[in-house]
C-alpha cells in the first residue's frame, strides 16, 4: 500500500489555520455518521439552532444528560479528531511522524489563549482542572509564619491539597464559610478581605461552586487580594467552557478548568493560565522532558510523553466553542437555567438551594427533594426517563447545556414533579 506523503510544519500550521485538525486526514474515512455542518449562529439563536447543535453529539435523542458539572459528552468532530490522531500514531509512532503534534499543541494553546483572552505565553496544557490547582499549590514556595485563605466550598483539589501541604510545610490555612442564598457579590468580597492578613499569600476560591451553583464575583476578589499584594488561584472548573471569560479583565494570576465538563472536549485536557507577572512565583512540581515552545509552558509543562491525540482533539473542542460564540453559549446555558429553576420552583416540596437571580448563577441548579431519596430519584430519572444528573446530598444536581433543549429541561421538570406527588 502506498504511504500518505508527510507534512511539513509549515503546512500542518497552514491547514490548522483553514480548516481545523480534521483537515489533516481528508481521504481516512470517517468512523462516526457525519452530521450536516452548523450554520452560523444567528444573532438571536432560537431553538430551531439549538436543535443542529445538539446533533452534533453522539448521544441518542431520548437521553437528556444534565450532568455538565461533572462531564460532558464531545461532539462528532472533537471524537473524530481523537480517533484520526491516534489512528495516526499508533500506525507510525516514529519520531519522525510524531514531530507535527509539537506544532499541533502550540495550536492547541493559540486558541486557549483566544478563547480565554490571553497570550499564548500564558497558557499552559494540563490533565484536568485537579492538576493545574495541585501544579499551583505545590509550586509556590510557603513555610512557616506564611498563610493561604480558601472558599471552604472548593473542591478537594484546591481545598483538601492546601491544607494536607500547609501540615507539611507548615504554613496555615485559613477558610471562608459560604453563605446560601448567595449573599451579594460584596458580601464575598469584604468576608475574603477580611480573611486577610500581612502573613496571606495566597488566596484560592472556586469561580463558580459545584454544590450550589452560585457564581462568584472573581473579577473584584482578585483586584482586592492584587492591592493587598496576594496571589490569587480561581478554580475554574464550573466556569470554563459555559461563561465568556476573559483573563485580561479577570486578571487572576493563576486559574483553572478543565476540558471534560463544560467545554465538551476530551477526558484529561486542562488548562492553567498563569499571569506573566506570576510567572517567576512558581517552580514546577514536575519536571521531565516535552515541555511546551513558551516560557510557562516550557517551565510547567514538562510531563514526558502527553496525550498528543487528546491535545489536538482539545484544540478541536475549543475550535467548536468559537464557532458558535463564546456569549452565544453561555446565554444558551443560563436560559436552560433559568427554565430548570422556574419548573422547579413550582413543585411541592422541593427546595431551591441555587440562587435564581441570573447575576448569580448560570446552569448549575442544586435543589432538596425533601422526603424523597435524591438518589433514587436520580437513578428512577435515569432508568425510567432518560435523563441524566447527579445525587447531592439530600436532593439533585442538574447542570444542563447548549446540547440540550428546553423540551428536555420540561421533561425533567414533569417527571420530577410526578415523583414528588407519587413517589416511586
Amino acid at each position: 500500500m502506498e504511504r500518505e506523503p508527510r507534512l511539513s510544519r509549515r503546512e500542518l500550521t497552514r491547514l490548522f489555520a483553514v480548516g481545523g485538525s480534521t483537515a489533516l486526514f481528508v481521504g481516512c474515512g470517517a468512523t462516526l455518521p457525519r452530521p450536516a455542518p452548523l450554520p452560523r449562529t444567528p444573532t438571536d439563536p432560537d431553538e430551531a439552532y439549538w436543535e443542529k447543535v445538539k446533533a452534533q453529539f453522539v448521544m441518542p435523542p431520548d437521553l437528556a444528560v444534565m450532568n455538565a458539572a461533572n462531564l460532558c459528552p464531545a461532539p462528532h468532530d472533537v471524537i473524530e479528531t481523537m480517533y484520526r490522531f491516534t489512528r495516526d500514531i499508533d500506525g507510525d509512532p516514529s519520531s519522525q511522524n510524531r514531530g507535527k503534534f509539537g506544532t499541533g499543541r502550540e495550536e492547541t494553546r493559540r486558541l486557549l489563549a483566544e478563547y480565554l483572552r490571553a497570550s499564548p505565553e500564558e497558557i499552559v496544557i494540563t490533565r484536568n482542572t485537579s492538576e493545574g490547582n495541585n501544579i499551583v499549590s505545590s509550586g509556590i514556595d510557603l513555610g512557616e509564619g506564611d498563610e493561604v485563605v480558601i472558599f471552604n466550598g472548593n473542591h478537594p483539589s484546591n481545598n483538601k491539597a492546601w491544607k494536607d501541604k500547609g501540615k507539611r510545610f507548615g504554613f496555615k490555612v485559613v477558610e471562608v464559610a459560604g453563605v446560601s442564598p448567595h449573599p451579594g457579590e460584596d458580601y464575598y468580597v469584604e468576608a475574603f478581605s477580611n480573611a486577610i492578613t500581612s502573613r496571606t499569600k495566597v488566596l484560592s476560591f472556586t469561580h463558580v461552586s459545584n454544590t450550589t451553583g452560585d457564581v462568584f464575583p472573581a473579577k473584584a476578589i482578585c483586584r482586592m487580594a492584587r492591592e493587598r499584594g496576594v496571589l490569587t488561584l480561581v478554580d475554574g472548573a464550573q466556569s470554563f467552557g459555559v461563561m465568556d471569560l476573559d483573563m485580561s479583565d479577570m486578571q487572576p494570576d493563576f486559574f483553572t478548568g478543565s476540558g471534560h465538563k463544560w467545554p465538551c472536549g476530551p477526558k484529561e485536557s486542562g488548562v492553567l493560565y498563569v499571569r506573566s507577572s506570576a510567572l517567576d512565583k512558581i517552580s514546577p512540581s514536575i519536571i521531565s522532558l516535552i515541555g511546551g515552545r513558551t516560557p510557562a509552558s516550557r517551565k510547567l509543562e514538562s510531563m514526558g510523553q502527553r496525550d498528543d491525540p487528546g491535545i489536538m482533539a482539545f484544540g478541536e473542542t475549543i475550535r467548536f466553542h468559537m464557532n458558535i460564540g463564546r456569549r452565544a453559549v453561555e446565554d444558551r446555558a443560563r436560559q436552560l437555567g433559568q427554565a430548570l429553576m422556574k419548573g422547579l420552583q413550582r413543585i411541592d416540596g422541593i427546595t431551591l438551594k441555587t440562587d435564581p437571580d441570573p447575576r448569580h448563577s448560570v446552569s448549575v441548579v442544586v435543589f432538596g427533594t425533601g422526603s424523597l431519596n435524591g438518589s433514587r430519584l436520580n437513578q428512577a430519572l435515569y432508568e425510567n426517563e432518560r435523563i441524566a444528573g447527579s445525587p447531592r446530598g439530600d436532593g439533585l444536581r442538574l447542570s444542563p447545556h447548549m446540547y440540550n433543549l428546553l423540551e428536555d429541561v420540561e421533561r425533567a421538570v414533569t417527571a420530577i414533579e410526578s415523583y414528588m406527588a407519587k413517589g416511586f
